[in-house]
C-alpha cells in the first residue's frame, strides 16, 4: 500500500508542478484582471459538477462496489458491472451536457451573479464556460476508468492524467494570439486536455488485459447496492462543492482580484491535498475494502493509521511554509509579468487563511475510508452536509471584514468541523479509528511543524537582505533559500524528535489476515 501512495503521490506531484508552469503562465498572460478572472469562472463551473458526480460521489460508491463485486464474483461479473455503469454514465453526462450547453447564461447568472453589473465580462464568460463544460463529460469517463484501473492495483495512469490538462494548456497559452482572447486559448486547452486524458487511461486498461464495453444495465442486487451508495455521496459531495461554489458567488460581489486571489492561493493550498492526501485516499479505499472484506478489522486499522501518519508528515512543510512565509511563496511562484506585488500579498493572506485548515483537508479521505469501504455513504455525509453549512455561514459573515481571505478562513473552519464529526461518528459506530503508535507521534510532528515554521519565518527575514541586490530573480532566490534551510531543517527534526525507527514503522505494512469464513481476496 504505501509503495502505491508514494507511486500515486510521485504523479500528482510531477501533474501538480506541470501544473505550476501551467499557472505561472496563467499569471503573466492572464494576470488578476478581468480576462482571468472569466476562466477562472468558466473552469470552475464544469470542476463543480465535476466533483459532485465524477471525482467524489462517483469513486466512493463505484470502487468498494466493483471490489465487492470482482472478490465475491469473479473477473467476469466485475467487467460487466463495469459496462453497466459505464452506459449509464454516458447517458447522464449526455443529458447534462445538452441542459448545460442550452442554458449557458442561466448557470453562470446563477453561479456568478456578480458579474450582471459588467456585461462584457459576464458575456465572455459565457462564451468561455460553453467551451470548457464539454470537459465534465469526458473526466466523468476519466473517473469510470481510473477507479477500474485502481481496483486492479493500476494507479499511475490515473494519476499520471492530469499531466495532459497542464500541457494542453500550456500550449495553448504560448499561441494564444491565434485565439480571440488568451481566455480562449486556455479555455480550449481545457477541453482538449479531455480527450488526452480519456485516451492515456484507455491505453492503460487495454494494455492489460482491463476490458471496459458497454452493457445494458441491469437493476439487480449488485446496482441497487451501487446506486444506493452512491445517491449519498452525490449529496455529500454537493455539499463539498456547495461551499467551493458559495466562494465564486461572494467573490463575484467583492472587487476585482478577489476570485484571482482565491484562485492562486488555492493552487498552492491543493498541492499537499492531491499529492499526500488525495493520493493515499485513492490506495487506502480499495485496501481497506479488501481487508474488511475478508475480515482483517486490526489490518484495516493498522492501513489507516499508517496512512494518516505518512500524509500528516509530507504534509508539514507545507503547513509551516503557507502560515509563516505565505507572501513570499506567493511573489517567488507568481510575481511577474501581469501579476503585481499587490497581487502577491492578496494572494499570500488567502493562503495563510486556507492552510488554517489544510490538514484536516489531508487526512479527510483517510477518515472517510472506514466508511466507504464498509458501504456506508450516508455518514460522511451528513458530516459534509454540517461543516457545509457552518462555512457557508461564515463566508457570509466574514466576507465583509476580510474580503476573500474571509471566505478561505471559513473553508479552513469547516474542514475541522468536518474531521471532528467523522471522528465521532466512526467512534459511536465503533469503527477504529488509529492506534496507538498514530497517537503517540501526533504531538511530536506538531512539535516538528512549529519549530520549522519559525526556522522559516527567520530565513525569510535574514536572507532579505542577501538577495536584495540580485538584479533578477530576488523573490525566486529569496524562496529557493528557504526552501533550502527548511528541507535541512525538517530533515534533522524529524530524526532528532520522531526518531529513524518510527519513521521507518511509516511505511510498513501488514500482510493480509483473512478472518475465519471470509470470502478469498
Amino acid at each position: 500500500m504505501i509503495r502505491s501512495i508514494f507511486s500515486v503521490g510521485g504523479w500528482t506531484l510531477l501533474s501538480r508542478l506541470s501544473g505550476f508552469i501551467r499557472d505561472i503562465m496563467l499569471a503573466a498572460v492572464l494576470g488578476a484582471g478581468p480576462v482571468a478572472e472569466a476562466f477562472y469562472i468558466a473552469f470552475r463551473l464544469p470542476n463543480h459538477f465535476r466533483a459532485i458526480f465524477a471525482e467524489g460521489a462517483f469513486n466512493a460508491a463505484f470502487v468498494p462496489s466493483y471490489t465487492r463485486v470482482k472478490t465475491q464474483e469473479g473477473e467476469a461479473r466485475a467487467t460487466r458491472f463495469c459496462g453497466e455503469i459505464l452506459t449509464g454514465v454516458v447517458a447522464v453526462q449526455f443529458v447534462l451536457l445538452g441542459l448545460a450547453l442550452a442554458g449557458t447564461e442561466w448557470v453562470v447568472r446563477l453561479m456568478a451573479p456578480g458579474l450582471m453589473e459588467d456585461p462584457a465580462r459576464f458575456h465572455l464568460t459565457v462564451t468561455l464556460t460553453q467551451i470548457t463544460f464539454p470537459y465534465l463529460s469526458l473526466i466523468a469517463l476519466v473517473t469510470l476508468v481510473g477507479g477500474v484501473l485502481n481496483a486492479n492495483d493500476r494507479f499511475w495512469a490515473a494519476a499520471a492524467a492530469s499531466i495532459f490538462l497542464n500541457v494542453a494548456m500550456v500550449g495553448t497559452l504560448s499561441v494564444a494570439g491565434l485565439f480571440p482572447s488568451a481566455g480562449h486559448a486556455a479555455a480550449w486547452g481545457v477541453l482538449i486536455s479531455g480527450f488526452l486524458q480519456l485516451g492515456l487511461l484507455l491505453w492503460d486498461a487495454e494494455t492489460h488485459g482491463i476490458n471496459i464495453r458497454f452493457a445494458r444495465p441491469r437493476l439487480d442486487p449488485e446496482m441497487r447496492a451501487f446506486l444506493k451508495a452512491l445517491g449519498p455521496a452525490i449529496i455529500g459531495s454537493a455539499g463539498v462543492q456547495l461551499a467551493i461554489f458559495a466562494d465564486t458567488v461572494i467573490a463575484s460581489f467583492l472587487p476585482a482580484g478577489a476570485i484571482a486571489a482565491l484562485f492562486y492561493a488555492d493552487r498552492i493550498n491543493q498541492l499537499p491535498i492531491g499529492v499526500v492526501g488525495i493520493a493515499a485516499g485513492i490506495v487506502l479505499l480499495p485496501e481497506m475494502s479488501r481487508r474488511i472484506a475478508a475480515g482483517d478489522e486490526d489490518g484495516a486499522r493498522h492501513a489507516q493509521a499508517r496512512a494518516v501518519e505518512l500524509t500528516v508528515t509530507l504534509a508539514l512543510p507545507f503547513v509551516a511554509a503557507s502560515l509563516a512565509i505565505p507572501e513570499i511563496v506567493m511573489r517567488g511562484l507568481f510575481m511577474r509579468g501581469a501579476f503585481t506585488a499587490e497581487a502577491a500579498a492578496a494572494a499570500g493572506a488567502t493562503l495563510a487563511a486556507y492552510t488554517v485548515g489544510l490538514l484536516p483537508f489531508v487526512v479527510m479521505r483517510a477518515f472517510m475510508s472506514p466508511f466507504y469501504a464498509r458501504g456506508d455513504t450516508r455518514t460522511p455525509v451528513v458530516a459534509t452536509l454540517l461543516a457545509a453549512t457552518v462555512n457557508i455561514a461564515l463566508k457570509v459573515a466574514l466576507m465583509g471584514s476580510l474580503a476573500q481571505v474571509g471566505l478561505a478562513l471559513a473553508t479552513a473552519v469547516g474542514g475541522w468541523i468536518n474531521l471532528a464529526l467523522l471522528l465521532l461518528f466512526a467512534h459511536r459506530a465503533g469503527y477504529g479509528v488509529g492506534d496507538s503508535a498514530l497517537f503517540r507521534s501526533l504531538p511530536r510532528l506538531a512539535l516538528v511543524g512549529v519549530l520549522l515554521a519559525i526556522v522559516l519565518y527567520f530565513t525569510a527575514r535574514f536572507g532579505t537582505p542577501l538577495v536584495a541586490g540580485l538584479p533578477r530573480f530576488g523573490e525566486e532566490t529569496r524562496l529557493g533559500l528557504c526552501i533550502f534551510i527548511g528541507a535541512l531543517a525538517y530533515a534533522g527534526l524529524l530524526l532528532a524528535l520522531v526518531g529513524p525507527a518510527h519513521l521507518r514503522s511509516m511505511l510498513r505494512t501488514r500482510p493480509l489476515r483473512k478472518a475465519a469464513g471470509a470470502s478469498e481476496v
